[in-house]
């Protein structure tokens, strides 16, 4: 296929998925009557957060190549299940750099993602047993870090709180948090012996960073369980968040994980992460890794 072929092949592919959805199955008000089904073409460049005019030259064949960022924000908002994703990443020649996680393993079902995005502005997203990030709202790409700017082997909490420095600023309490994770690491991978995935995660941590690797002499272990967590955000201040964790039925490998506030003030605070998804410095903070 030519690239003007690919790119009419999107633009086809991008009207056919929004004219599926409505406003009310991604959570926008249904507004007044429409014309003619499905999502307009500024609802979808909304829930992307990137500007009508973008959008509306993808649907057209027209611009320069979105980035895998946009794509995945795209894929959210059309709500694509996986083969859906993978198809619009190649449509944009990404075949060479589909994430890990879409090739193997669990997958995050589309009606998850819904409603992860429903818990907006609650943070929260969804990992397997080794704490990889699958799926998240916009809510916890403001409070933590912009995963779709991450490389798919870094979306990892486990990695990313020994690795990145936005954990240690979002967090006030890191060391006890990092002390509790690496606990619960623990009893997973005993219960999950010889599990190559879980092996090659634990190698990768006990070689890259002495706090992981002390901990993990202390052979502490600890239940998942819920836990207030103190936090700091640059758009809400200080507030208390309880990080509450379910399994997802029909998928024993996947759990959901939200940050409810802990108390009214906090809960009044929570809706302003969302207005750091607009600030240049959630840019800093995907792409930022500390090594």
């Amino acid at each position: 296929m030519s690239d003007l072929e690919r790119r009419r092949e999107l633009g086809r592919f991008l009207r056919d998925r929004r004219a599926r959805l409505t406003p009310q199955a991604v959570g926008l008000p249904p507004g007044e009557r429409r014309r003619t089904p499905g999502l307009r073409r500024e609802e979808v460049a909304q829930l992307t957060h990137i500007s009508t005019t973008w959008y509306t030259w993808l649907e057209q064949g027209r611009g320069s190549r979105p980035s895998l960022a946009v794509l995945d924000a795209l894929a959210r908002a059309l709500r694509l299940g996986p083969d859906e994703h993978d198809h619009l990443l190649a449509l944009c020649g990404y075949t060479d750099t589909l994430p890990v996680e879409r090739t193997s393993g669990p997958r995050v079902a589309p009606a998850v993602q819904t409603m992860l995005d429903a818990l907006n502005p609650i943070p929260a997203y969804v990992i397997n047993l080794r704490y990889d990030v699958l799926a998240w709202n916009d809510a916890q790409r403001a409070f933590t870090v912009d995963y779709p700017r991450l490389p798919a082997g870094e979306r990892n909490t486990l990695w990313l709180l020994f690795h990145h420095p936005v954990m240690r600023q979002r967090f006030l309490d890191w060391s006890t948090d990092a002390d509790v994770m690496v606990a619960q690491f623990r009893a997973i991978t005993a219960r999950q012996a010889g599990r190559a995935d879980l092996v090659e995660l634990l190698n990768r941590l006990t070689s890259s960073s002495e706090e992981f690797r002390n901990r993990w002499t202390r052979h502490e272990v600890r239940a998942v369980a819920p836990r207030v967590k103190q936090c700091r955000h640059p758009s809400t201040g200080r507030i208390d968040l309880e990080a509450v964790t379910t399994e997802i039925v029909g998928a024993t490998d996947l759990r959901l994980v939200a940050f409810t506030p802990a108390d009214p003030a906090s809960a009044a605070r929570l809706p302003l992460l969302l207005n750091h998804l607009r600030s240049p410095d959630l840019v800093d903070a995907g792409s930022r890794s500390a090594r």
